[in-house]
């Protein structure tokens, strides 16, 4: 379900042209998104660029106090996979190449994530994201392949 409350209210035609009548099966925003605390930031629908925002949480961080790497990439994960919402019909990911260049602090209070939809080819989609602090250092970046569900 898509909850009509918590998403920016342009991007709620989009989604419901996208979902091909799925609007009551698909959780927009996901659950894990919720968990994470995540945020969108803003849309770009002429360059189909999403940006959302994640806290960086006690409960996220490694042994040596920094955001755990597999948390980075579950923010990635949760800006590309509602991306792809907004540019494709439903989709799923088929892979994603994280690198990361420096660590994530609870200091930085945030990160934000950036992703940008490539294009397609034939059933898949390419996205690439990085994952800045909020003075725009890049803290990591990725690409993503993802395959459209028929």
């Amino acid at each position: 379900m898509i909850d009509k409350d918590r998403i920016p209210k342009e991007l709620l035609p989009i989604l419901e042209a996208k979902l091909q009548g799925r609007t009551d099966e698909i959780n927009f925003p996901p659950p894990v998104f919720d968990a994470m605390r995540g945020e969108v930031v803003s849309y770009d629908s002429k360059n189909e660029i999403l940006t959302n925002k994640f806290p960086v949480l006690h409960r996220h961080l490694n042994p040596f106090g920094n955001m755990q790497g597999g948390i980075i990439s579950a923010a990635i994960d949760n800006t590309i996979g509602p991306l792809s919402m907004l540019v494709s019909p439903p989709n799923f990911t088929r892979y994603m190449k994280v690198k990361y260049a420096k660590v994530v602090s609870p200091e930085l209070g945030y990160i934000f994530v950036i992703a940008r939809y490539i294009r397609k080819k034939k059933r898949f989609l390419y996205f690439e994201a990085v994952v800045q602090d909020c003075e725009g250092n890049q803290l990591a970046s990725a690409e993503s392949t993802h395959w459209i569900v028929d």
